[in-house]
């Protein structure tokens, strides 16, 4: 946007505002964003250049597309009576989360955990990590469904020695729950998987794993764009640790910890456009990334400087960076991560080259990135976002393989 264009665009964005009675904090919080970055947008200092941001702003304001951006490309013609339709595997672990999880053990008190089945916990605990990692959203559910009641029942009913071992499993599991349901847009669930293990871990002794509890809070309150709340609750979090620190030796598991919460607070701050706290964030990661020396998972966190930079991508697409992003991703081995890193690199690759009108390139990641995490790929919104952009420019001309591509992820409007 030149400069009179961004004025205009401004005065546009601020006169349907106050035609709706809104303020900019109004709008700023349905839309995920600050009320700085909307004030900067309708003074004309802030280009609003990208397609997914132009839709924010026209959903929270109410208004078609066209309306705010008359220049915008047309909605794709679709059926008259629309059937909203998103993926989602995780039904069976979300009747989990329904009410209490050992209400008969409320009523009948008892003892009869089996130290003998420690071992069968601990596999299918890792078991449910690994299908996280691998988004295999539909096995998990029903791995889950069993194992979330057993877990809690054992917690009420094992020995006291049993019950810190008992209470990090059920911490895990729950960590886990969190990440899957974010990934499916299920935030709400999340937020509710996140709490209960950032409270097991409370009960397992294990303060670092109430940490990490945190840093999956946020990432549900991300996805329900309170970015105010994770805000808050991941530089809670830093400073804490940081108190800790000044007077201890940090372990590795310690900096992990550390350096995915900045991590966190990048991604918030880049989805409100505020491009030098982002970068901060991201600087204050490398710092601890090199502190640590190698890429590790701890907590399932998969931290260490090659995530770092696979979040710097990231960030730097967010912000409307795409050269920055490409040139940060081109010098990436990704190869010692699991398969959900390196989906999520391509993917954020495929945006980036989408951003600078590169659409072969883009779908060339994208297809890629499906080949490692097709759940992934078919279930996340800045994925399917990109590709009905795909769509939407390729027009007549679309490919078969976009075309494929659009069906599998159900990205045709």
């Amino acid at each position: 946007m030149s400069p009179e264009e961004r004025r205009v665009f401004g005065a546009r964005v601020a006169d349907l505002r106050k035609q709706r009675g809104m303020t900019q904090g109004e709008l700023a919080a349905a839309i995920g964003r600050t009320a700085s970055w909307l004030s900067q947008v309708e003074r004309g200092i802030q280009p609003v250049n990208r397609l997914d941001v132009l839709r924010l702003l026209a959903d929270g304001l109410g208004v078609p597309l066209q309306v705010l951006q008359p220049d915008a490309p047309p909605p794709a013609e679709s059926d008259p009576t629309p059937q909203e339709h998103e993926t989602n595997d995780l039904d069976q672990a979300r009747l989990v989360l329904s009410g209490h999880p050992a209400l008969g053990v409320l009523l009948s008190p008892r003892e009869d955990f089996r130290p003998s089945t420690l071992d069968e916990l601990r596999s299918a605990v890792a078991r449910i990590w690994e299908l996280t990692h691998t988004d295999q959203f539909a096995e998990l559910s029903a791995a889950i469904g069993p194992l979330v009641p057993r877990l809690e029942r054992a917690c009420r009913t094992a020995p006291a020695e049993y019950g810190s071992e008992l209470h990090g499993l059920l911490a895990r599991t729950y960590q886990a729950l969190a990440a899957a349901f974010v990934r499916q847009n299920e935030a709400d669930a999340a937020w509710v998987a996140a709490d209960r293990s950032i409270r097991e871990a409370e009960l397992s002794g294990d303060p670092l794993g109430a940490f990490a509890g945190i840093y999956r809070l946020c990432h549900a309150f991300v996805r329900l764009k309170h970015l105010d709340q994770a805000e808050h609750a991941a530089a809670s979090a830093v400073s804490a640790l940081n108190q800790y620190l000044e007077v201890n030796e940090p372990t590795a598991q310690h900096l992990s910890v550390l350096g995915s919460l900045h991590l966190m607070l990048a991604l918030v701050h880049a989805r409100s456009a505020e491009r030098a706290a982002a970068r901060r964030q991201i600087d204050a990661a490398r710092a601890v990334a090199r502190q640590l020396g190698e890429d590790r998972n701890d907590f399932n966190l998969e931290f260490g400087p090659t995530n770092v930079e696979i979040q710097a991508v990231s960030t730097a697409v967010d912000l409307g960076d795409a050269g920055e992003a490409l040139d940060i991703a081109a010098g990436l081995d990704t190869t010692g991560l699991s398969p959900e890193r390196q989906a999520r690199l391509l993917m954020d690759m495929g945006r980036a080259h989408a951003q600078r009108r590169h659409f072969g390139d883009a779908l060339d990641s994208l297809l890629r990135a499906e080949e490692l995490a097709p759940e992934m790929i078919h279930t996340h919104v800045a994925a399917r976002a990109v590709v009905r952009d795909l769509i939407l420019v390729a027009g007549r001309a679309v490919s078969d393989e976009l075309r494929g591509l659009a069906e599998r992820a159900d990205a045709l409007e």
